[in-house]
């Protein structure tokens, strides 16, 4: 690509990084559309650091022609991790210099109240980000660790935090408000934040451009059902409600998240069990959802296939998962007035068509939703397109999520590159 720019995205985690270099070429920032601007970036790589902090360590480069480096060695924290991946890059003839590298996007789980775009990694963004650790302790440690080892392997290279709660910042108080003492939102801002933003925006933005280009109002639930799972109202590109909470553990059920609960349910187990609220919440986040109720996995082809050799808790916990998504889609309905498109997106529903089936099987009679049983079989491992019927009152498309490609394009738009 004539004059292009390189940028890395990243997304760390405790004990991982995960990233994908991009090329990007300057005609992506004068492109008006989210499908324009992709033609003008090029995934270079992408891989995958893991078990960082242990002897065996693994340092994964993936090339888009399908091949791959691996290195299996003890890892002791981020800085060597980074420096592992820079320097593969290297080896791997990716680039020629870490020179070409002209900027950073990490993603950001939490931003808080503070963010409603993308933002430069300065100071300002690092102490809002270590401010909120008590809401992300998890993730959030992970980003700043990951951005200080990004910057002193690059120091002259720009970083940007592109934070999945931005997109949900245009909700109004009513939907982000708890009904709590009103001062406990005041001193320690307990509030809905949402997640996966990055990824609902890209979604509600590429159908807008795909199927509703002349259509000034346009109103779309967004459906990210992976492993962590989430749904979004979007009227006219921005974000109305959204179905996660304080943290990624409200909304819908999930591969090992308990989803939506009744409060008391935990002081109850907490008697019950013996177990302390820590422990109880640890199960909710980590041993719940698919997993919990079906004895089985997390993993919904796992689930899948006990279900279709009649398992009862297999059969019981798809039928409470599906049913769990259509109650958000029911109710998203009822606060949008009227919906375009239901957009299906993410692990479980890009490549799952009994799971996507079975949700929207649910609200068939109440929203007039049918489904193509050909076009749904058909619409998985990247495939995109309509799985709705000519006769369905409401269209659904099945959207392959990229967050990695709005990182890339945040951080060049907020660089200025």
């Amino acid at each position: 690509m004539s004059n292009s720019k390189k940028i890395m995205c990243v997304n760390a985690g405790s004990s991982s990084i995960k990233f994908k270099l991009y090329e990007m070429d300057e005609k992506a920032s004068l492109a008006k559309t989210i499908a324009e601007k992709s033609q003008y970036c090029k995934a270079l790589c992408s891989g995958l650091v893991e078990r960082i902090g242990h002897e065996d360590a693994r340092c994964i480069i993936k090339k888009p022609d399908g091949s791959k480096s691996e290195k299996v060695l003890p890892i002791h924290n981020h800085d060597e991790g980074v420096q592992l991946v820079l320097k593969g890059l290297i080896e791997e003839k990716i680039v020629a210099s870490l020179d070409e590298i002209q900027g950073v996007g990490n993603r950001v789980v939490q931003g808080g109240k503070y963010f409603s775009d993308a933002h430069v990694f300065d100071q300002y963004t690092y102490d809002r980000i270590e401010e909120l650790i008590p809401l992300d302790p998890l993730h959030a440690e992970a980003h700043l660790t990951c951005f200080n080892a990004f910057k002193k392997a690059l120091p002259m290279v720009g970083e940007v935090a592109v934070f999945d709660t931005a997109f949900h910042q245009t909700m109004e108080p009513k939907e982000y408000m708890y009904a709590i003492p009103y001062e406990w939102y005041e001193k320690y801002a307990c509030r809905r934040y949402g997640a996966h933003g990055t990824s609902h925006k890209y979604l509600s933005q590429f159908a807008k451009e795909k199927y509703f280009a002349d259509k000034e109002h346009v109103n779309i639930i967004t459906c990210h059902i992976g492993s962590g799972a989430s749904v979004s109202a979007v009227k006219d590109g921005k974000c109305i409600a959204t179905s996660m909470g304080l943290t990624p553990l409200a909304g819908v059920m999930m591969g090992t998240r308990t989803g939506d609960i009744d409060p008391s349910c935990m002081p109850y187990l907490c008697t019950c069990t013996g177990k302390s609220a820590d422990e109880i919440y640890d199960i909710y986040n980590h041993h719940s959802g698919l997993e919990g109720v079906s004895g089985i996995s997390n993993d919904t082809r796992d689930v899948e296939a006990e279900y279709y050799k009649g398992n009862e808790r297999a059969i019981l916990a798809m039928d409470m998962y599906a049913s769990r998504i259509a109650e958000y889609i029911m109710m998203y309905y009822g606060k949008l007035g009227h919906v375009d498109m239901i957009v299906c997106s993410a692990g479980v529903f890009e490549n799952s068509p009994i799971y996507r089936k079975m949700a929207f099987d649910n609200v068939e009679e109440a929203l007039g939703v049918k489904i193509d049983e050909k076009l749904n079989e058909e619409k998985v491992r990247g495939q995109w397109g309509l799985i709705s019927t000519p006769d369905s009152k409401i269209p659904v498309a099945v959207i392959p999520t990229d967050e990695e490609l709005m990182i890339c394009l945040d951080t060049a738009r907020i660089l200025g590159l």
